[in-house]
């Protein structure tokens, strides 16, 4: 019991087995000492750490919070990030897909669609118009019109390329913002530095659009402020036109030819509220929006699968939509394409061909992952080692392996009902805290 309640009631902890010992570095005295082997089943548990709640609520959670933490820091300071970036220009850019055939659309306020009178059809017989209503809870919504009409391998391998998709949409953002100001790329890289973090988010098509915090730092990242000539209305100027001019190409194969890839026609960008003004998004609610999205998993979005597919017997899953299943086995056919063996579909038909991290940032953007965990981590160390002798030359010794993972039928039952209890808990505590307020 608490062993599972130090994990928060992950639902499939690590095993490990192994010991750790602390030494004087000076004296060589034993000043701390931990051994599985008095642990239940000589094992000692950790968190998974995954990040889908579909997967580990717990987990995910945990991960939501440092993900809120890492994208706030690069708007208001804090963690390493000075508090002045908050005046610095900063956009919130959504980019998108380009179509790949027509869907069913989710209508908003229960409005019907109104569909062209000459429509028609496709050549398979099938109405290119659906005068219906969907909502978000519709499983037609996002569902092509037409299977056959729809242009599954522009889908699968417009995944695969979307991080270089994003890389020369960045790229674009030096260039066009150096022609718009009249300098040298060169001499532009020297006076700003674009950061950024961007989130992946699946559409109800299953297509990927990019959320992205964009901010605008001086040379010297964001303790450098830019130049006064920058400013927010340049940068979104810029952050249109370096999107409409990126166009890729794919290899050329005997069996799909060559395909063009760019940027959907639905870009969305605003600004975000600067720090005592009333225009523009808070930077609060971007960064709760993205740490809330990291967490979901494929029962909770378009995407695919939550695990690797390791052959064709895995599309095979009851609650995958035909549309989902059919990237899945496109993605997979592609994949025996020799031409496009780099891009290793097969491996990654499980996210229906995109091969990017959910979250990725740029270097100088804020803190990252690793500072985050570390910092809790020496937290929650100094709270377990509190009146112990301090040593500032102390030497720690630790050998671990792993064992397994997961829990017993029992263990899990208990597990569960640790993890609702903290959460209610939370609850509670949420309540408490907003009535004090």
């Amino acid at each position: 019991m608490a062993q599972i309640t130090a994990t928060g009631g992950c639902a499939h902890p690590i095993h490990l087995k192994g010991a750790i010992t602390t030494r004087d570095g000076v004296t060589g005295e034993v000043l701390h000492h931990y051994d599985t082997a008095n642990e239940p089943h000589e094992r000692l548990l950790i968190r998974c750490r995954n990040r889908r709640e579909t997967v580990c609520a717990p987990c995910s959670r945990l991960h939501a919070g440092d993900t809120f933490h890492l994208v706030r820091a690069g708007l208001v300071g804090g963690k390493t990030v000075p508090a002045d970036v908050r005046e610095y220009p900063r956009l919130f850019v959504t980019l998108t897909a380009p179509s790949f055939g027509p869907v069913h659309r989710i209508t908003t306020d229960n409005e019907r669609r109104h569909p062209r009178r000459n429509a028609g059809h496709c050549e398979h017989g099938r109405r290119l118009g659906c005068p219906a209503t969907h909502d978000t809870a519709d499983p037609v919504a996002g569902q092509p019109l037409c299977h056959d009409c729809y242009d599954y391998p522009a889908h699968v391998l417009w995944h695969a390329y979307a991080g270089r998709l994003w890389k020369a949409f960045t790229d674009n953002l030096y260039n066009h913002l150096a022609a718009r100001t009249g300098r040298t790329r060169t001499g532009l890289r020297r006076a700003v530095r674009i950061s950024y973090a961007k989130v992946a988010e699946y559409q109800k098509r299953a297509a990927v659009h990019l959320h992205a915090v964009v901010r605008l730092d001086g040379a010297n990242g964001p303790g450098d402020p830019p130049p006064t000539w920058a400013s927010a209305e340049e940068l979104t100027a810029v952050v249109r036109t370096s999107a409409a001019a990126v166009n890729l190409r794919t290899p050329y194969s005997r069996a799909l030819g060559e395909r063009e890839l760019r940027w959907g026609s639905q870009l969305d960008v605003r600004p975000l509220r600067a720090f005592g003004g009333s225009e523009g998004l808070a930077d609060e609610a971007v960064a709760a929006y993205v740490a809330k999205y990291v967490t979901k998993g494929a029962a909770d979005t378009a995407m695919g699968l939550d695990h690797p597919i390791t052959g064709p017997h895995d599309f095979a899953a009851g609650w995958l939509s035909a549309h989902v299943r059919t990237l899945i086995h496109t993605c997979w056919r592609l994949g025996g394409i020799p031409e496009l063996e780099s891009l290793r579909l097969r491996a990654w038909a499980h996210t229906l061909g995109y091969r990017g991290h959910i979250l990725t940032k740029s270097r100088a953007y804020s803190t990252t992952y690793a500072a985050l965990r570390t910092e809790r981590a020496q937290y929650q160390r100094a709270a377990t080692t509190a009146g112990l002798p301090e040593a500032p030359d102390a030497i720690t010794d630790a050998h671990w392996r792993y064992v397994g993972s997961g829990h017993s039928p029992g263990a899990a039952l208990v597990a569960a009902g640790t993890a609702e209890d903290l959460a209610a808990n939370r609850e509670i505590a949420r309540d408490a805290l907003g009535g004090e307020r």
